[in-house]
């Protein structure tokens, strides 16, 4: 590495990943992050066994085992009927076909266990208040330009800066992101306010025409995550802006009042417009790389963008250590990363259309097919997203 570091532009779970990765490898990282402090904004997310073994190789499993609240089984019920349509149970035999738990946990906790290891390790410097502009390289080394600050340069550069990375802008040049007009609204609200009956130890999916409903347990079972989605074709990309709980309940008349109490129990609602981009092949440029949301954002309908960035600085790590050139290695992490990515940004999509938000002879046919798979046929079906380490398609 000529004695320079990799520059890591971003400070979120993606960029403290890849920092934490490159550390296991004994590669020093700079972290930037635009920021004033280092921390996550956001609620809960669901973490499959892919995110284990990247938890594991990165050197934070004990950690994040820590933290997560183990679930018992995935289950999706008809918001329009009330009944249940499939489980998969989560068990002992679930962990053995895959290797690892499934589980959820609070973003702020997870960025927490990668923070830690960050600021403990002599091999990672954090940089809050440095928001980057874009890059120069001159084949031997880049240079990150910074907003009022002196550029600095290292011998490779990572973008984690997420869906509007500038260095995604100058490396790609694909504009804006795609709005996908699904509206999703959340809250955390303390157990004892979800209604007793569905205080299910379970990541459940009310899936309705053109909307759905999450909900499942954090923080120990301490609270609950809920997360209602509405097709209301907003074109405008909004986040993280507080609403009225009518306004949440707009557009649910036609769920099953089963489903549609759990709007009522919420409070402090706020908003989200979905957005992401269309798989690209383009990203590297010499010494710079994409990685985790800059390379591939996905829809939240497989629950595995946090995952994919996780399995992405797992293997940037090993081909950092494994190549003699840094670009050779960008390459290679790529070439590794990039069909399987692609797989899951694709499916995302497929799976807000066809399993979250049917109506009619579609949510009748998911039905028929769901039902009537035993969970052994689910975890091989499955096995090709939750088996893999980073490593592997």
């Amino acid at each position: 590495m000529a004695g320079r570091s990799i520059l890591i532009a971003g400070g979120g779970i993606g960029g403290l990943a890849a920092a934490a990765g490159l550390a296991q490898k004994g590669i020093a990282s700079i972290v930037f992050e635009q920021a004033a402090e280092l921390g996550e904004i956001g609620a809960g997310i669901q973490i499959g066994p892919n995110a284990f073994h990247s938890f594991d190789t990165l050197g934070v499993g004990d950690e994040a085992r820590a933290k997560a609240v183990y679930i018992d089984a995935l289950r999706l019920m008809d918001a329009k009927e009330g009944g249940e349509i499939a489980q998969i149970p989560l068990g002992e035999d679930f962990r053995r076909h895959m290797g690892n738990p499934y589980a959820v946990v609070h973003r702020a906790d997870l960025h927490k266990v990668l923070l830690d290891y960050c600021v403990a390790s002599p091999l990672v410097e954090l940089r809050t208040s440095h928001r980057s502009l874009g890059y120069e390289q001159d084949g031997s080394s880049v240079t990150l330009k910074l907003d009022g600050r002196e550029p600095v340069t290292g011998c490779a550069l990572i973008a984690a800066e997420g869906l509007r990375s500038p260095i995604r802008a100058q490396l790609v040049g694909d504009g804006e992101p795609r709005i996908s007009g699904h509206t999703t609204y959340r809250s955390v609200i303390p157990t004892e306010q979800m209604p007793e009956d569905l205080r299910w130890n379970a990541a459940t999916l009310w899936a309705g025409p053109k909307c759905h409903i999450v909900h499942y347990p954090l923080k120990g079972w301490k609270v609950f995550n809920l997360v209602v989605t509405y097709h209301r074709d907003l074109q405008e990309a909004i986040s993280g802006r507080p609403v009225s709980k009518e306004e949440v309940a707009q557009g649910f008349e036609h769920i099953h009042p089963r489903a549609r109490q759990i709007i009522e129990h919420g409070e402090n609602w706020k908003l989200w417009v979905l957005c992401d981009r269309d798989p690209v092949d383009k990203w590297v440029d010499g010494r710079v790389a994409l990685l985790g949301d800059a390379a591939h954002p996905m829809l939240q309908y497989f629950a595995q963008g946090a995952c994919m960035a996780m399995e992405d600085a797992v293997c940037l790590a090993h081909c950092m250590e494994s190549h003699d050139g840094i670009e050779a290695a960008l390459n290679t992490y790529r070439d590794m990363r990039l069909p399987r990515t692609t797989r899951v940004q694709v499916s995302s999509r497929l799976i807000g259309d066809y399993i979250y938000h049917p109506d009619g002879a579609i949510a009748a046919t998911r039905n028929q097919i769901m039902s009537s798979r035993t969970p052994e046929e689910w975890y091989d079906r499955l096995h090709w997203l939750y088996g893999s380490n980073g490593l592997q398609n």
